[in-house]
């Protein structure tokens, strides 16, 4: 086993230890509920071992799992994992000890790699072409193994909005869930506590190591697919712990790009996109089990059209949040459950003034965002009236127009921020009654489950 922490060794470099990213194993035990995975990166004579942590409830563990189908969730939870230690040097060089992946399997650890890592290769300037190349071997036989589970649902709690109008709907439609909670925070708590259901939460401990070597000037950072991770843990919960189906609350607007680069779209919400849920799909159908299905219940939605729906719950003001800040790794969070700095606040504000008065808004936030000075670029980017969209996930400049026009038509139209839409963005807007149109529009292309149908029904 490998220890936790730091280890560095230099040895005598050559051609073919320049740099490489080793996928070491994987190690469970179950009367602990712990799991751990291990990676090597050689780099430039240096050697750097990593042990990733996480940790289950012990209580309802499934003794009875096949041990194939154990083995192979641990596989590729390892590779799934390994992104947040590859990307420290991005080294060419993959090897996978003790695991055989076919071609088609390789295809899609390279589509998740390339596609997941797109916005850190974007602001890292890195040639990403031809990059990430997983080994395979035409020896490799992987079936996927039937293991019947019940037929009830964990759902992701992140303690924003969306979630929480998932847990609702199903809470409606008396379907049966569990809050699925990666490391509880106290955002988090707050929600699942007001939703009135049991929760699974899975702690997760990154090696300390890699916050100390991501201070070093020969070090690559950046954004990692988190909700890739989410979705494989989830999985991994489903099989021990006897469930269906792995939910999340991902919508339309996480297909929107930010940028192009290097011929490819870069999408911050790419693990979070519907090529992302329709590719993980069919590699769990294929190669991991049929019996557990991951989906997002709110694919058909748009961000306005969730947002809707979250206005219904006032229950929910004063505990939820969705700014990143607060769940950063590394730093710690304030009292306050909104900066009011970043553009996720900025976006969220926009979205909600268009179903809640002023009052309430700024008692969620603190303050009237639609007055700070200091916010206008960023809502000049979130409109599409500057080069880029945030790299955050927020929605489409469309659905932000439409907010700033529903909005204009309320007690939020002298707010500096509405009056610059209405003065510089609305006259540049063909039809904006077909652009309102679009951004309530319900989609069909999503993969719900017949059986879940009925829970966005009669909410469309």
């Amino acid at each position: 086993m490998s220890p936790k922490g730091i280890l560095v060794t230099k040895f005598k470099m050559t051609t073919e230890s320049i740099s490489t990213f080793i996928f070491s194993g994987s190690e469970w035990d179950s009367e602990e509920g712990v799991a751990r995975f291990f990676y090597i990166i050689k780099h430039k004579g240096e050697r750097f071992e990593f042990t990733e942590k996480l940790t289950f409830p012990k209580d309802q563990l499934l003794s009875t799992v096949p041990e194939a189908l154990l083995k192979n969730v641990f596989d590729n939870l390892l590779l799934v994992l390994g992104v947040s230690y590859y990307k420290l040097f991005c080294p060419k060089e993959i090897v996978l000890q003790n695991i055989q992946l076919t071609k088609d399997q390789a295809t899609f650890w390279n589509t998740l790699y390339t596609k997941g890592l797109g916005e850190f290769f974007y602001k890292n300037k890195i040639d990403f072409r031809g990059l990430i190349t997983f080994p395979f071997t035409d020896k490799a036989k992987v079936e996927p193994i039937n293991f019947s589970r019940k037929e009830r649902s964990l759902i992701g709690i992140g303690g924003g909005k969306d979630s929480i109008v998932t847990a609702e709907l199903f809470k409606k439609h008396k379907q049966p869930f569990t809050n699925f909670v990666m490391t509880m925070h106290p955002i988090q708590e707050e929600v699942v506590k007001l939703t009135g259901e049991t929760s699974l939460i899975v702690k997760r401990e990154l090696d300390p190591f890699l916050f100390e070597l991501n201070k070093r000037d020969d070090i690559y950072n950046g954004h990692v697919p988190v909700s890739s991770h989410y979705a494989f843990i989830g999985l991994l919960c489903a099989v021990l712990y006897d469930y269906r189906y792995v939910i999340v609350s991902n919508e339309q607007s996480s297909n929107y790009g930010n940028v192009e680069y290097l011929g490819m779209e870069i999408n911050h919400q790419w693990s979070k996109s519907f090529e992302f849920e329709t590719i993980l799909q069919e590699y769990i159908r294929q190669f991991i089990t049929p019996d557990v299905t991951y989906f997002s219940l709110l694919r058909p939605l748009t961000e306005l059209g969730i947002t809707k729906r979250f206005a219904q719950y006032p229950q929910y003001f004063s505990h939820f949040s969705s700014c990143n800040r607060n769940f950063q790794i590394t730093k710690k969070g304030s009292d306050k459950k909104w900066c009011g700095e970043c553009a996720k606040c900025a976006f969220a504000f926009v979205m909600l003034a268009t179903f809640l008065s002023k009052e309430q808004l700024v008692g969620i936030f603190g303050q009237n965002l639609f007055e700070k000075e200091e916010l206008m670029q960023t809502y000049k980017e979130l409109l599409g009236a500057a080069d880029i969209k945030p790299f955050d996930c927020v929605g489409t400049p469309e659905e932000v127009q439409v907010a700033c026009y529903l909005s204009m038509q309320r007690e939020y139209r002298n707010d500096p921020v509405i009056k610059f839409f209405e003065e510089e963005v609305l006259p540049k807007i063909k039809d904006i009654k077909k652009l309102e149109q679009a951004a309530f529009a319900v989609s069909s292309d999503h993969h719900i489950p017949q059986v879940f149908k009925e829970v966005l029904s009669d909410e469309n």
